[in-house]
């Protein structure tokens, strides 16, 4: 399996935080809805050195 580091920026006005919601809108969800587009049906897992809250933006989250 290969391993990537990701140094991520972003708006999170429209978000319910970094971790991955049922019913609301989050980073990582949007992470791997993006990953799915690039690597197909490969099994994808997205971890985070920290979380953010709803509404709250980052800058060089690993």
């Amino acid at each position: 399996m290969a391993k990537f580091k990701m140094t991520l920026e972003y708006d999170g006005s429209r978000y319910a935080g970094w971790q991955l919601q049922k019913n609301d809108r989050s980073i990582q969800g949007e992470l791997l809805d993006a990953a799915a587009k690039v690597f197909g049906d490969q099994p994808i897992e997205v971890y985070g050195a920290g979380r953010t809250d709803a509404g709250v933006h980052a800058t060089a989250q690993v």
